[in-house]
């Protein structure tokens, strides 16, 4: 079992190992392979918190980014997206307002991947990272 086989990721799995991947993609992740934005906005940052905004309309998407801070998200509205990971794996996850995820990250571990809204409406997240985890803050 691979540390991504304990993240509580969502959705079904659509491809594996890259298969159906662009070279663009692939080359996005190799690019971004520290990017820290995980959101469309930083709505707040202090000592202990990053709050981010994500709000998507139908086939925007969150360009590839790392996770490496214990966090959660709660989606503010129902939707759709498509995600990639850095495993190769490639997801649909469906929302539902209200909905709650939390991630734990140990030394070392992280979480890449990208969000496409492949809904017909407003997608929409508020994301919370907690900067008192097991890794230090990536720079922004």
């Amino acid at each position: 079992m691979t540390y991504l086989d304990k993240l509580p990721l969502a959705g079904s799995l659509l491809a594996t190992n890259y298969d159906q991947w662009s070279p663009e993609l692939l080359q996005e992740f190799q690019d971004s392979a520290f990017n820290a934005k995980v959101g469309g906005q930083l709505l707040l940052e202090d000592d202990r918190t990053r709050v981010w905004e994500i709000r998507l309309t139908p086939g925007e998407r969150v360009a590839v980014h790392r996770h490496v801070l214990d966090y959660f998200w709660t989606a503010l509205t129902d939707g759709q997206s498509l995600q990639h990971t850095h495993d190769g794996t490639t997801r649909t996850v469906n929302y539902h307002s209200g909905e709650t995820r939390a991630y734990t990250f140990g030394p070392g571990e992280y979480l890449l991947h990208d969000l496409q809204n492949t809904g017909d409406n407003d997608l929409a997240f508020i994301t919370v990272e907690l900067k008192q985890s097991a890794n230090k803050p990536l720079p922004l």
